[in-house]
């Protein structure tokens, strides 16, 4: 085996930092663990540019170590790290360091360098390190998902050194990472399923086309996309289903069910039953299983069974057209899909207490937006006009501040600068009205990147934290804690610093964390970025329990990205939050009001 660009593809998805963090807590590295970690230094080193022989020498330790055949803790103890083939000096205490402390500084400081989104680009086939850069630098692409946004797009051509070709291999090169991931961000499962549905609804026939699974109930991964249809001739619906341009390969096909795999690599289940069941057939495929589990159980403590085809009472069978029938036999409200989860919302559904959960409609601004004067890539007008035609009255420009050196954070020189621009474009009343901000670097120490004379100046504050995030428990939360109690903080930004499949959440003390933003009054974000969606449905649902207020933000870098909102309602709606816990449901007014009220 070869510790070279094919072992990226191997340990896509892998945190290593949780086996750091496994490490210090008694667990030994393994050979292979410690490999991954050479291995994402030089992913690292080569992104950053540095001269190929430093990678290359990394690459060769982690392929030493793999071919050793002895546990490299053993050798450390007998003090033969540097026996083993490309380990010299410098090597030498890194490795000691690791083996003997569990960290690594060195990688950690790369780490604040290098988003781990970025490394992760290295998984799809066609990208190397340069063009990792490139995606990275000019188009704030940090995932997998907006990589494939931009490409379909026709945006990667446009870079220096890419061309129509290219954008199409790595295209195919995401289809081929698919393949091999297991699940895929509810960003990117959710507009393949909505092509789907619109073909589908399109068809002769179909009277109805939803979809179901964990993809209805918008949690924040998908296994497989499910769709359900309803129409008098299944045959009919499966055989145009299997044909569908965007379809690679049949895996099953039959009168009322098929699965295919398509061209992005992602399977897409079909099921369809006649319109008289849509309901049941609906509820059922909707699960969760919990959820279903304990509806079973209240049909039958009223004499009737429940299944996917409807109700029986003895021999008497009961069909249910719409979902909301399924629900009214057990003398319930419709419960809605996000809140499927049995966690509470059948009972809340017997007293009454169901919420009403916010909706995209109801949210009037953004507060967590980046331009191109940081790690955007769209101007500041740009955005006001693409948040206008959201049908935003205000957008908060949140741009960096100057710690974070990767993402070119601003001085406070340069958001004064800025500050004057945003006063010309307010002048002239194009688009949303336009709030200026930052996101608040929390240093490693807890301190903060500006002080407060200068962060009296900003309309909005979102504080948080990008780097330091394998600290303990105590320190990271210790961090957040006192931006918490800083007045000018408006808003505790992505507070687990999660990327879903790439890096595991901090270990911060989130009940600490809603119970302090209780106290001083401030948001706590559902940040809609699909590979975060942080804070999670759970955590939101404590958050409601406690009187939180959170804020819903794209955390968008270009206007396309805008509508990530989308997905952090949805999240916040897996957490019952109602429209007047969330801070940008206000009106401009209301919210400046609450701004004033907090300086």
């Amino acid at each position: 085996m070869s510790a070279d660009r094919g072992q990226r593809r191997t340990r896509a998805g892998k945190d290593v930092r949780a086996m750091i963090r496994g490490a210090t807590m008694g667990h030994r590295l393994s050979n292979r663990e410690v490999a991954d970690i050479l291995l994402q230094i030089a992913d690292m080193l080569e992104i950053r540019g540095e001269v190929v022989y430093k990678a290359l020498a990394y690459r060769r330790a982690a392929q030493s170590i793999l071919d050793l055949g002895r546990d490299i803790n053993e050798v450390w103890a007998e003090g033969g790290l540097r026996r083993i083939p490309g380990v010299g000096e410098a090597l030498e205490k890194k490795l000691d360091e690791l083996l003997r402390t569990g960290r690594l500084q060195y990688y950690e400081e790369l780490q604040e360098e290098i988003p781990p989104g970025v490394v992760s680009l290295l998984a799809i086939p066609e990208v190397g390190p340069k063009t990792a850069r490139l995606l990275w630098e000019r188009l704030g692409a940090t995932s997998v998902a907006e990589v494939e946004e931009a490409a379909r797009a026709g945006r990667l051509r446009e870079l220096p050194g890419l061309g129509a070709r290219s954008e199409q291999r790595i295209l195919e090169g995401i289809r081929t990472l698919y393949q091999r991931s297991k699940r895929i961000p509810l960003g990117v499962a959710w507009p393949i399923a909505m092509e789907l549905l619109e073909q589908l609804r399109n068809l002769p026939g179909v009277e109805e086309a939803s979809a179901a699974g964990s993809l209805r109930r918008m949690c924040p991964t998908i296994g497989d996309v499910d769709l359900l249809a309803a129409a008098k001739d299944g045959a009919a619906v499966t055989d145009a289903f299997t044909r569908f341009p965007q379809v690679a390969e049949v895996v099953v096909h039959g009168p009322t069910k098929a699965t295919v795999i398509l061209e992005n690599g992602v399977q897409a289940d079909l099921r369809v039953l006649p319109r008289e069941r849509w309901g049941s057939l609906l509820q059922y495929f909707t699960g969760s299983k919990g959820h279903n589990v304990a509806l079973r159980a209240l049909a039958q403590s009223k004499g009737l069974s429940l299944s996917e085809y409807g109700y029986k009472r003895g021999n008497e069978e009961i069909l249910c057209g719409e979902e909301s029938q399924v629900y009214e036999m057990l003398g319930l409200p419709w419960i809605p899909p996000e809140l499927r989860e049995d966690r509470g919302e059948i009972q809340a559904a017997q007293e009454g207490r169901l919420p009403q959960l916010v909706e995209l409609r109801h949210v009037r601004g953004d507060l967590h937006v980046h331009s191109d004067w940081s790690d955007g890539v769209t101007p500041v007008e740009e955005l006001a006009l693409a948040a206008g035609e959201l049908g935003y009255e205000y957008l908060v420009v949140s741009d960096h501040t100057q710690s974070l050196a990767v993402a070119s954070g601003l001085s406070a020189a340069r958001f004064a600068e800025q500050r004057r621009l945003i006063d010309r474009l307010n002048a002239r009343r194009q688009g949303a009205h336009i709030l200026q901000g930052c996101e608040l670097e929390i240093h490693a120490d807890g301190s903060l990147d500006f002080p407060d004379d200068v962060l009296a100046g900003f309309d909005v504050v979102v504080a948080s934290v990008h780097s330091g995030l394998r600290q303990t428990r105590d320190q990271v939360t210790a961090r957040i804690m006192n931006a918490l109690h800083n007045p000018h903080v408006d808003v505790i930004g992505h507070p687990t610093g999660r990327l879903l499949g790439q890096r595991e959440a901090s270990e911060v003390d989130i009940e600490a964390i809603l119970q302090e933003a209780a106290r001083t009054g401030t948001a706590i974000e559902v940040n809609g970025i699909p590979e975060r969606l942080d804070l999670d449905d759970v955590h939101v649902k404590r958050a409601m329990e406690l009187g939180v207020l959170i804020a819903i933000d794209s955390d968008a870098h270009s206007a396309n990205a805008l509508r990530a909102m989308y997905y952090g309602v949805a999240m916040a709606r897996r957490g019952w939050a109602n429209p007047r816990s969330v801070l940008n449901t206000r009106s401009l007014d209301q919210l400046q009001k609450w701004l004033r009220r907090r300086g």
